[in-house]
């Protein structure tokens, strides 16, 4: 008898120390010895008889999972605590459905539970997103989805981007859109303005854009998801979860799928528009970093410190240390998940400039994966100063060392209207002289070019792109001005026809650069915000675009649209190749606040043997010497057809003030 107790002791004593092995605590030196987990950052895996949970947090002591029948009110009804498994992980699976149920996670570390978080990788979740969602994600896909497809675009050359805020471009009422501001607002055809021009989706067609950059549609901290009659502004700059639609733009955002569904609706409709779709994305910081889900995660990983606070090159409070190996793998696999779950065909990093090279790399290695023709590019500044070295920063300097990755030209911006933050300042528009070089840099591109004289141009001293498609040019955005009120804070005496006039020839030195251009919502109609400089806390009174000024000013309208049409149909003003461009394109020798160049020999392919591109924003007319020739005259004096709207004849001609002139020879 006494045996067997000895045996029964020693049996309990080795089941104790076994399962105490399991709940012993690793310890890391440094946030650099945390392992990353292979595979996919799944961290619900539903099925009808099971749900399985992962959650990654390695200095965790433990880690409970939270089940709640509802969204947000009420208490977990079920406290599970899961089990430690290898590199970082904990894990758990709950037997029976769990459909439409909500959870979190929590995490103990030193004796502290870090409070709810519905994990890193949520892809549904409750009202405001306090909660993950339960859900089957397959039966989010409406009808057709799975032979959806990327229109084709053969080279990224091709591209010309429409930036839209999707509150700013469907909300007002004279869209005659039913679902204003929501994502269902692009799916509807037919809506027109009082005189019959179109308006929403039928409008960017008409355009004939290829790409639409939608400014941030994941979720978002800025507004609050449940007053849906008072549903406030907001540009979307303060991230909350970065794998799930931002639920102010659904029609129900009390319901987790239906954010979801609604914006594959509005994917397909602009796939079978022709339209690609790009996604603003802000993994450079997030709305709070004390309360965000990366903190609660992980205390202090995930975000760059100086001393014991944290660094904030974003002007937002924090930055994300995305060098770090959990965070580069966060920011891939959510790119990875917006490509496949999504459809999406390309990405814009916001504040790009605090991200990582070798980050950017991986993105661009993971679009390529699933289709090279995917675009990858952003703004490579930062508001503040970054707390890592800006050697290792993917900003514009930099773009060269990231093949495939594009950045935002602020200095053509800055040359043709003068600088961002002294804004009462002109520029090449304004009829200052001395931004001649710098816009000739970017038009060619921003790449090597023995024709740029590099000390004359402003801001960089030297090509900071390989290739001309990785320069992408712009003339406004939601930061800063839009065109025509940067216009009349800089020239104040501007009248409307020249502020047709020059908004003619800045759309003409953007659509037929080298560069990939990005046309901001309403510039083509002359939207104004009533002179309000940043306005993401403003109303839909200043930020909604009213389509009647598409009626107002359809001349503008239509030559903005015809310069997209040349631009697609002519290959020599969108030749892709480095070589190419210094090969074909030929600056001209021209007077101060005048530009002009030729692409010679059939650049590209071209069917126009020579074709001349003039900018003149002076009040008088100028001369120009260009290869002797017979020439048709395709755009003059705000007009333009590709048929021809009379001739030229070489080696001199005259350019209006204010105007662009194009025309070309066999």
């Amino acid at each position: 008898m006494r045996k067997l107790n000895r045996l029964f002791l020693l049996i309990c004593i080795a089941l104790l120390c076994s399962n105490c092995t399991t709940l012993i605590k690793r310890t890391y030196k440094s946030f650099n010895d945390y392992p990353v987990p292979t595979g996919e950052l799944t961290e619900m895996d539903y099925s009808p008889t099971k749900s399985s949970f992962s959650f990654w947090s390695p200095n965790a002591d433990e880690v409970r999972l939270m089940l709640f029948r509802t969204g947000n009110s009420g208490h977990a009804y079920r406290t599970v605590h899961m089990e430690q498994g290898e590199n970082g992980t904990w894990t758990t699976t709950v037997e029976g459905d769990l459909v439409n149920q909500y959870y979190t996670f929590n995490v103990k570390i030193k004796d502290k539970w870090h409070g709810d978080t519905p994990g890193l990788n949520a892809h549904a979740v409750s009202t405001n997103g306090k909660r993950a969602a339960i859900i089957d994600i397959s039966a989010t896909d409406p009808k057709g989805w799975e032979h959806d497809n990327r229109p084709a675009l053969y080279s990224p050359s091709r591209a010309i981007i429409y930036n839209l805020h999707l509150r700013d471009f469907t909300q007002d009422s004279t869209s005659n859109i039913q679902h204003r501001g929501k994502y269902l607002a692009l799916t509807e055809h037919g809506t027109h303005t009082q005189s019959g021009l179109p308006t929403g989706i039928d409008h960017l067609k008409e355009m004939g854009i290829t790409h639409v950059q939608l400014m941030p549609v994941f979720d978002f901290a800025d507004i609050d998801e449940s007053d849906t009659r008072h549903n406030r502004y907001a540009y979307g700059s303060q991230p909350l979860n970065y794998n799930v639609p931002e639920g102010s733009y659904s029609t129900r955002p009390n319901l987790p799928s239906a954010r979801i569904k609604e914006f594959k609706q509005m994917v397909m409709a602009l796939h079978k528009a022709g339209i690609r779709v790009i996604l603003e994305m802000a993994y450079s910081h997030v709305s709070d970093a004390q309360s965000s889900n990366f903190e609660k995660t992980a205390p202090g990983y995930f975000f760059r410190m100086k001393g014991k606070k944290f660094a904030d090159g974003s002007g937002y409070g924090n930055e994300i240390a995305t060098e770090r190996p959990m965070a580069r793998k966060f920011i891939v696999e959510s790119v990875r998940y917006w490509l496949n779950e999504y459809h999406i065909d390309g990405f814009y990093f916001d504040m790009m400039g605090l991200m990582d090279l070798e980050t950017m790399r991986a993105i661009r290695a993971a679009a390529d994966e699933t289709d090279s023709s995917i675009l990858i590019y952003g703004d490579g500044t930062s508001p503040n100063k970054p707390a890592l070295s800006t050697d290792s920063l993917a900003i514009a300097a930099n773009i060269f060392r990231a093949q495939g990755v594009g950045s935002y030209a602020h200095e053509f911006r800055n040359a043709l209207l003068g600088p961002h933050n002294e804004t009462h300042k002109i520029g090449f528009l304004g009829g200052l002289p001395g931004n001649e070089e710098t816009i000739r840099f970017d038009m060619a591109g921003a790449i090597p070019n023995s024709q740029i004289k590099f000390y004359r141009v402003h801001e960089c001293k030297r090509a900071w792109a390989l290739q001309p498609t990785q320069c992408f040019g712009f003339l406004s955005s939601h930061d800063n001005y839009c065109l025509v009120d940067r216009l009349k804070a800089s020239l104040t005496n501007v009248t409307p026809t020249q502020q047709i006039k020059l908004s003619e020839v800045a759309h003409t030195a953007l659509i037929l650069s080298q560069s990939t251009p990005v046309i901001y919502c309403g510039d083509e109609m002359l939207r104004d915000k009533q002179m309000v400089r940043h306005s993401m806390n403003s109303s839909d009174a200043i930020n909604a675009i009213n389509w009647k000024l598409k009626e107002t000013n359809n001349e503008l309208f239509e030559y903005i649209k015809g310069l997209i049409r040349l631009r697609r149909a002519h290959p020599a003003f969108r030749l892709g190749s480095a070589d190419a461009v210094r090969k074909n394109m030929q600056f001209l020798t021209t007077d101060p606040n005048v530009i002009a160049y030729a692409l010679n020999n059939h650049a590209g392919g071209d069917t126009w043997g020579t074709i001349i591109v003039a900018l003149n924003t002076t009040l008088r007319y100028s001369k120009v010497t260009v290869p002797d020739g017979f020439y048709t005259v395709v755009a003059n004096n705000g007009k333009i057809s590709e048929e021809g709207l009379g001739h030229l004849k070489g080696p001199e001609i005259g350019v209006p003030g204010q105007t662009a002139l194009i025309m070309w020879k066999p």
